[in-house]
Order: C-alpha cells, then sequence, then structure tokens
C-alpha cells in the first residue's frame, strides 16, 4: 500500500515515478462541500526546474516597467480594432500577451496535463530536471484587496474574468497603485482554439517588477513546487503523446503537428 501524504504541508516536492506524479498533482483536489473532485491549483510547466517565474515583460530587460505602457498603446494604435471583444485594459492586455507582445502576465493551466507538456517539450532540455508550479488561485485571492475580494464573493466566483476586471481596474497606473502588492488569476478571451485547449488563463501581478516567485515565497502555503528528475522525462513525454496531450492539440494547424512529428522521429540521443 502506498504511503499517504499530505502535500499541503509541502512547498517543494521531488518526485520520483508516474505514479507519485499523479498523486502530487491531483492533490487537495477533494472539494468537501460539493461532494465532487474540482482542482483549486494553476499549473505551469517550466523545462528546467531552475527556471524564475518571470514574465515576458521583465525578459525585456532595461527600463522594462516604464515602457509597458508604450508597448502597450503602440500595440492598441497598429492592431486591428476587431482583435478585441470590447475596448478595456484587460481584453488588450490578452490578446497582446496571446500574440506575444511583452506583457507582466504570466501564462498558466487548469490542466496539471498541460503543464506535464510544456515541461516536457523541449527534448533539447531533457538532461536537465523540470518544474511544475502549482498555485492555489483561491488562496491567492484571499490575499487581493478588498475591492477585488467583494467582486468575487458577489460573483459567486473563483477566477476574474475580465469582464470583471475591466469594472474595477480601468488603467495600468490604476493597478500599479494598489498596495500592497498582490498576485490574481483571470480568464482571457477564448482568443481562438488555443486558449481553449491549453484550458488556460493568467496571472497578474499588480506590480510589474514583482516576480511571481518572489511573492509566493513571502506567502507560503498556498503553492507548491513540484520537481520532475530529468530521468523521467521520456517516460513522461511518451505518455503524453499516447493520451493525445501534444502540440497538435496544445497548437492547432500545421505548425503545431510539424512540431511535434519533429519531437517523435527524434531519436533519444
Amino acid at each position: 500500500m502506498r504511503t499517504q501524504i499530505d502535500y499541503s504541508k509541502i512547498d517543494t516536492i521531488q518526485v520520483n515515478d508516474w505514479a507519485e506524479l499523479h498523486d502530487v498533482l491531483f492533490a487537495d483536489s477533494w472539494n468537501e462541500s460539493i461532494g465532487r473532485y474540482r482542482s483549486h491549483y494553476a499549473f505551469r510547466g517550466l523545462e528546467d526546474s531552475a527556471y524564475p517565474l518571470s514574465t515576458t515583460l521583465m525578459r525585456l530587460g532595461g527600463e522594462y516597467a516604464a515602457l509597458e505602457r508604450h508597448l502597450l498603446r503602440n500595440f492598441k494604435k497598429y492592431a486591428h480594432r476587431d482583435v478585441v471583444q470590447k475596448d478595456s485594459l484587460w481584453h488588450w492586455l490578452s490578446v497582446a500577451k496571446h500574440y506575444g507582445l511583452p506583457a507582466r502576465l504570466l501564462d498558466w493551466s487548469y490542466s496539471p496535463y498541460v503543464a506535464l507538456h510544456f515541461a516536457t517539450a523541449d527534448i533539447k532540455q531533457f538532461h536537465r530536471d523540470a518544474a511544475i508550479w502549482a498555485v492555489n488561485f483561491v488562496k491567492v485571492h484571499e490575499l487581493t484587496p478588498p475591492v477585488l475580494k467583494e467582486q468575487l464573493e458577489s460573483e459567486g466566483a473563483n477566477v476574474f474574468t475580465v469582464e470583471m476586471l475591466s469594472e474595477t481596474v480601468k488603467t495600468l497606473e490604476g493597478l500599479n497603485a494598489m498596495k500592497p502588492p498582490f498576485v490574481l488569476f483571470f480568464e482571457p478571451p477564448s482568443i481562438d482554439d488555443r486558449i481553449v485547449n491549453q484550458y488556460a488563463f493568467f496571472s497578474v501581478c499588480s506590480d510589474p517588477t514583482l516576480h511571481v516567485d518572489d511573492w509566493l515565497a513571502q506567502n507560503p502555503g498556498v503553492w507548491r513546487k513540484i520537481i520532475i528528475p530529468s530521468k523521467l522525462k521520456w517516460e513522461i513525454r511518451d505518455k503524453l503523446d499516447q493520451a493525445n496531450i501534444s502540440e497538435r492539440v496544445m497548437f492547432p494547424g500545421l505548425d503545431g503537428l510539424t512540431c511535434l512529428l519533429r519531437r517523435q522521429y527524434s531519436p533519444r540521443n
């Protein structure tokens, strides 16, 4: 019989096999109040466990925080106006991030398998340990300012939508001014099949210079980091492909298909 472990009391966990990995990924998913398995965790997979939770805006370098509004302003100026459902900060941020503009948003998924896919997608990184970050977004939202907590409660929701945030935070300046710094999760519009198939949503920091992992370190009990040893990556990758969790689904179209075929037909060495 397998030993039962209370993973809620452990921040960093290294798994040893496929079965243990599943135990950790689906830990704490039982919801007693409704009698269903409904996880409150957001998942993000990293090919290298040493990678920080840094945004593409941070990776831009330089005075990136000051450049954010200029990036967004010019994206709005040159993008087609019909790419957003509504002219709001949150719609524009979602679309800009989706198409690759450096932004303070981070990609997450409700699906632990999607996170596993991104942690094992690049076979050139198979010599490195991978990581899955799992963050309890319900507990995270308990640490947001009262105006945001009240909005979630009034909607009976666990995660924000762009419509909800558009009613409360209308500008980047307004977001930056909210103290103390916090993190929240929101669902973007279903822009295309990629967003839908990846079961995707975003995190955002009220301070563009705040690393999510630094904020998490200050708030234990709302997250865990699952370390996947490099020796498990081939097994995980092959089993995900068999379960149809691959680029062909994550990135519908010929580009996703060619990524899958290139990896499948690459020699193990």
